[in-house]
């Protein structure tokens, strides 16, 4: 019988933000990360989706009591992807494991850029920085696309509800990514 597993890429990097079992790191083979736009909420949606000749990381975890439905239930925003034969890993080789998409045409696109917000962002490289230093986090930046976006400066108020503490390194190294990709800061 096969395990489940599903690949995480954003806040589930961060062990900090759940307790799933059997959380280990993994990397899914063409495919990368958008900050997508839709009306459904009033940020962008960080998702994945296929893109030939890039690779990402992050994390795969059981899936709690092998019950696809309520992980389903919990990303209902998302669906579920197989992604199997693409995902490079240490979990038993006959596990089976999905990620979670929010495919371009799932929702209506937002009629002008919603922002990032910060206190997300820090989470998730946090995550990145913990799991596969900077380099990992550099990867991050790197094969995410949409950055066009504005990103909101919540830190003081965070919005996120799994936010977290970051170390002052942390908080500089998101700081210098974000002016390094020239994206415009909002209070």
């Amino acid at each position: 019988m096969s395990t489940p597993y599903f690949f995480g890429y954003g806040s589930l990097v961060n062990r900090n933000t759940h307790n799933y079992p059997d959380a280990r790191p993994a990397r899914l083979m063409g495919w990368r990360r958008v900050w997508r736009q839709t009306t459904f909420a009033p940020r962008p949606i960080l998702t994945a989706e296929p893109y030939a000749g890039s690779e990402i990381d992050g994390l795969i975890a059981h899936v709690p009591n092998n019950d696809w439905q309520a992980l389903d239930a919990r990303e209902h925003a998302y669906d579920r992807v197989l992604v199997t034969e693409a995902a490079q890993h240490s979990a038993a080789a006959e596990s089976v494991l999905a990620t979670y998409t929010v495919p371009m045409d799932k929702y209506p696109p937002a009629p002008t850029p919603r922002p990032i917000y910060l206190s997300y962002l820090d989470v998730v490289i946090q995550g990145y920085l913990q799991e596969f230093g900077e380099t990992g986090a550099l990867d991050f930046f790197a094969t995410t696309s949409g950055w066009d976006a504005p990103i909101r400066d919540d830190r003081a108020d965070p919005i996120y509800p799994r936010h977290q503490c970051l170390s002052m390194q942390e908080r500089v190294f998101v700081d210098d990514q974000i002016k390094q990709l020239g994206c415009r800061i909002l209070p």
